[in-house]
């Protein structure tokens, strides 16, 4: 028999515990941003292109330069070197490289899925009560086929639910309510392995993990087990899973709760934990893809020429 009282508990406890290392997380990402910001004060020369020499003639500021070069143990045989800039230019101090957040990130979200699982699992609840159907293990083209149409259901609100969610960022940031991008800047990849690394491994785990304990546990399974009404489920939720994103600042803290009550709604309404995973992974995705390789701002296409 299922312990019902046992899960709420747990799951209600291990949601608190998230919410407060997100709030953590932001203090760390502030952190990373700041010596990101002094080391590119520390890698900047000077910039005006004419400088007054001692004699009173112009000068291209390069005897300054050797000078300061000479200071910081450069060499100053007057052959121009780049100075690197790895991990300076994207706001991240040399101690922390991207693939390390990746493996943080993707650790820290696996543990609390397995946490999820093993609460589920020492209480006795049912799959059945996340959105996980009898096609996870049956494996008959009838079952392939739900999967099938789950995903493809997935896969298009996730796309609808970006653009939503794009447009929403754009409408608030023309009011000047703009959301700080430090989080995406701080996991933007540069490379084709951190990319790989993002779209294969990270974004995948956060999505299973979030749908499973927010829409999974908090609406599916909470309103089967204690017979509550799903929508009200949704609403709270929601708001948990937008505080969540607290490192995203306020207005992102209310377009990812918005988020989360499109994705629960999606959830009820499919009973599908799949699709909601799919579409969570698509707005994750495209948001990362759009703005992050091909370098657009959100809402551009509302922007004037």
């Amino acid at each position: 028999m299922s312990n019902w009282t046992g899960f709420g508990a747990a799951i209600l406890a291990l949601t608190l515990v998230l919410l407060v290392l997100t709030r953590r997380s932001r203090r760390v990402l502030d952190r990373i941003a700041e010596d990101g910001e002094r080391s590119r004060s520390r890698a900047n020369y000077p910039t005006d292109p004419v400088e007054k020499s001692l004699d009173g003639e112009p000068s291209d500021g390069t005897a300054d330069r050797e000078a300061d070069d000479a200071e910081r143990g450069h060499p100053t045989d007057g052959v121009e070197r780049d100075h690197p800039t790895d991990g300076v230019e994207r706001g991240i101090d040399d101690s922390v490289s991207t693939l390390a957040l990746f493996a943080n990130v993707t650790i820290t979200q696996a543990l609390f899925f397995a946490v999820v699982v093993a609460i589920a699992w020492g209480s006795d609840v049912p799959a059945s009560a996340f959105g996980v159907g009898p096609w996870a293990g049956a494996g008959s083209v009838r079952d392939l086929a739900a999967i099938g149409r789950a995903t493809g259901y997935g896969f298009a609100a996730g796309l609808a639910l970006y653009v939503l969610d794009d447009l929403a960022a754009a409408l608030a940031e023309r009011a000047g309510y703009g959301a700080p991008d430090r989080l995406r800047e701080t996991l933007s990849p540069a490379t084709r392995r951190e990319w790989a690394a993002l779209l294969v491994v990270v974004l995948p785990t956060i999505a299973v993990f979030e749908e499973t304990l927010f829409r999974g546990a908090l609406v599916g399974a909470f309103a089967i087990g204690f017979g509550i009404d799903p929508w009200p489920l949704a609403v709270g939720s929601s708001i948990a899973f937008g505080l969540g994103h607290g490192a995203q600042g306020r207005v992102g803290i209310a377009v990812t709760g918005v988020l989360g009550v499109a994705l629960a709604a999606m959830f009820i309404a499919t009973g599908s934990l799949l699709a909601v995973v799919v579409a969570h992974y698509v707005v994750n995705a495209a948001e990362f893809l759009t703005h992050g390789w091909f370098g657009t701002a959100p809402g551009d296409p509302l922007r004037p020429d």
